[in-house]
C-alpha cells in the first residue's frame, strides 16, 4: 500500500532544527493520525518536517498523492504538494499575523471603503471541491450570521470558524491542524468533530492533529504518533495511546506554593487610584459596543467587587474578549462608555498606564501579536511597565522577580531562549508569568490555557488558585473548558450572543 506521508531516517540540513534522532514515519490512506505529546516536546517541529519547511539533508519527505483521486473518483487538477497539503497553525487561527492590535483595528473601520473584502467575498472566491460541502460548513459554524462582516470585526471564535472553512473547502489531501479545538466553545467543538469524522468516511483526506489537550482526541481518530523530548516515538492505535495514559502532578513544590502566597504584600492604602477593602473594582453600566452595523455588547450591566472571582462566559462571538478589552482601556471605545475601575470613572483625568498598572493580562489576541523575539525573561519583564518589548533594563531585584515567576511556572530554563523560537505553549507560559510578574490586584485571564498539556493546565489552575489567596486581588477568566475553572471562583456571567 502506497503510504500517504513517508519519511525515512530524516535529519534536518539546518542543526538547530533538527529533533533528537532522525525521523522515521509512516501516515497510510485510511489511517486519521493525531501528533501528541507535552509542551516543547517537538511537536510543531515534527509538523515543520513532514510540511517541507525544514528541508531534510538526504532523504526528502515522500508524499504519495501527487494526481490522487478525488471522492468522486476524478483526478484532482491540484500539482503543488503545498496545494494538497494544508497546515493551520495557533496563529493561523486567529487571523493575519502583522502585530496590529485587533482592537485597534476594529475602530478604524470608518478607513474601509466599499471594495474591503468581508468573509463571505473572501469564502466565495474559494473553489468547491465536494458538491454541498459549502453550505454543510455554513449551516455548521454558523457562518451566514456573519458571512457580510468584515474579518476585523469577527471574534476569535469566528475567526478560527473562518479559517477552518476556507481550508475546508479547498479539499486538502492533508489537513494538518494545530490545537483546532481550542477557542471554540462546547457545542462548535463536537460540531467540528461530527464534520472532520464526516469527511474522512466520504473522502480521501487524511487528518493530522496536533494536540496537547488529550481529552480533545476525537474518536475517528486511529493512531497517535507521541512525541517526547524531541523524539518520534513509534506509532501507536489511538486505544493503545490511550490506554497508556497516566495521571500527573502539579509538580509545584511546597516552597514555590508558599511563596506565591506570601511575598511581601502591596501597602493598598499608599496606593492612589484604587478603592478601599471590599470596594468597587469594576463596574459597567449600560455598556454597548458597536463596530459599523453589529452589535457585539448591548446593554451590559455589571459590578466587580475587590476579592471576587469570575467565570466570564458565553458562546464563540458573544463578547468576552471584546468586554475585556474594554476594561482594559485597549479598546477605544471603552472612553464612550460608562466605564468606573478601581472606584474612579473612565475618562476622568487618568492615564492609560494608571489603569494598567494593577491589572495582569493574557489572552489569545495578545498571544498572536506578540512578536517580539527577545528573551524569554525579558518577555516577562515587560509586564512590569505593561510595555510590548522591554524599553526600560529592570532593577537586579526585579530581574530576580521576574526569574522566581518563571520558576513558578516552570520555565526558568528558557529564560535565554527567545520568544519567537520557543513552543506556543513555552510561549502561553512566559506570557502567563508576565500577567503575574506586578503582583497585580486585577487578573485577567482569556483563554490562559490555550495550548498547554494536562501537566501545564494543572499547574497553572493551581497558580491562579494560590494567586487568589493573597489579600486585595479580584479576577476574571475565560474558558470554554469548565474543568479549566479552578475552585476559587465565586461568581459567574455569561455573555448571550446578540444576532
Amino acid at each position: 500500500m502506497k503510504p500517504v506521508i513517508k519519511i525515512t531516517n530524516g535529519i534536518t540540513r539546518h542543526p538547530d532544527w533538527r529533533m533528537a534522532e532522525p525521523v522515521n514515519l509512516e501516515i497510510l490512506p485510511g489511517e486519521q493520525v493525531a501528533i501528541c505529546g507535552d509542551n516543547s516536546a517537538g511537536k510543531n517541529r515534527l509538523v515543520e518536517i513532514i510540511t517541507g519547511h525544514y528541508p531534510l539533508l538526504r532523504n526528502e519527505v515522500y508524499y504519495g498523492f501527487d494526481n490522487t483521486g478525488t471522492e468522486s473518483g476524478t483526478p484532482t487538477q491540484k500539482r503543488l504538494i503545498s496545494e494538497q497539503l494544508r497546515f493551520i497553525s495557533f496563529r493561523d487561527s486567529y487571523g493575519e499575523q502583522d502585530g496590529t492590535y485587533y482592537y485597534q483595528q476594529r475602530w478604524n473601520q470608518h478607513d474601509i471603503d466599499e471594495n474591503t473584502p468581508t468573509a463571505g467575498s473572501l469564502l466565495e472566491k474559494v473553489p468547491e471541491f465536494r458538491v454541498g460541502l459549502r453550505e454543510e460548513l455554513y449551516d455548521m459554524f454558523g457562518l451566514r450570521s456573519f458571512l457580510d462582516k468584515y474579518i476585523i470585526s469577527l471574534s476569535s471564535g469566528e475567526l478560527r470558524k473562518f479559517q477552518l472553512t476556507r481550508t475546508l473547502l479547498s479539499a486538502p489531501r492533508v489537513l494538518i491542524l494545530d490545537n483546532p479545538f481550542i477557542g471554540l466553545d462546547a457545542n462548535t467543538r463536537e460540531l467540528l468533530k461530527g464534520l472532520l469524522e464526516k469527511l474522512t468516511q466520504t473522502t480521501s483526506l487524511t487528518i493530522v492533529l496536533v494536540i496537547s489537550k488529550y481529552d480533545d482526541i476525537p474518536e475517528f481518530i486511529t493512531h497517535v504518533l507521541p512525541v517526547k523530548d524531541m523524539r518520534l516515538l513509534p506509532k501507536q492505535t489511538r486505544k493503545e495511546f490511550m490506554n497508556g495514559l497516566t495521571t500527573c502532578n502539579t509538580a509545584i513544590s511546597h516552597n514555590l506554593a508558599e511563596w506565591i502566597k506570601t511575598f511581601p504584600h502591596k501597602d493598598i492604602s499608599q496606593i492612589p487610584f484604587y478603592p478601599q477593602d471590599g470596594g468597587e473594582i469594576l463596574k459597567l453600566q449600560n455598556v454597548s459596543i458597536r463596530y459599523g452595523k453589529r452589535t457585539i455588547l448591548k446593554d451590559i450591566n455589571w459590578t466587580v467587587r475587590e476579592g471576587e472571582r469570575w467565570a466570564l462566559q458565553g458562546q464563540n462571538g458573544a463578547g468576552k474578549s471584546t468586554l475585556l478589552s474594554l476594561v482594559c482601556a485597549d479598546n477605544p471605545q471603552s472612553y464612550a462608555c460608562d466605564i468606573h475601575l478601581f472606584g474612579h470613572k473612565r475618562g476622568t483625568g487618568e492615564s492609560i498606564w494608571q489603569i494598567k498598572r494593577h491589572i495582569g493580562y493574557v489572552s489569545p489576541e495578545m498571544h498572536r501579536a506578540y512578536l517580539r523575539d527577545l528573551p524569554a525573561i525579558d518577555i516577562v519583564a515587560s509586564g512590569l511597565s505593561d510595555s510590548i518589548g522591554l524599553y526600560c533594563r529592570p532593577r537586579p531585584e526585579q530581574r530576580e522577580i521576574c526569574r522566581q515567576w518563571m520558576k513558578v511556572f516552570g520555565i526558568e530554563e528558557i529564560q535565554d531562549k527567545t520568544f519567537l523560537k520557543l513552543s506556543s505553549g513555552e510561549q502561553r507560559l512566559c506570557l502567563l508569568a508576565r500577567a503575574f510578574v506586578k503582583d497585580p490586584e486585577l487578573l485577567i485571564l482569556d483563554e490562559p490555557l490555550h495550548g498547554l498539556d494536562l501537566k501545564n493546565r494543572k499547574r497553572v489552575r493551581e497558580i491562579i488558585r494560590l494567586f487568589c489567596q493573597r489579600p486585595h486581588k479580584t479576577m476574571i477568566m475565560v474558558t470554554h473548558y469548565q474543568e479549566e475553572l479552578p475552585d476559587c471562583i465565586t461568581h459567574s456571567m455569561e455573555l448571550k450572543k446578540n444576532l
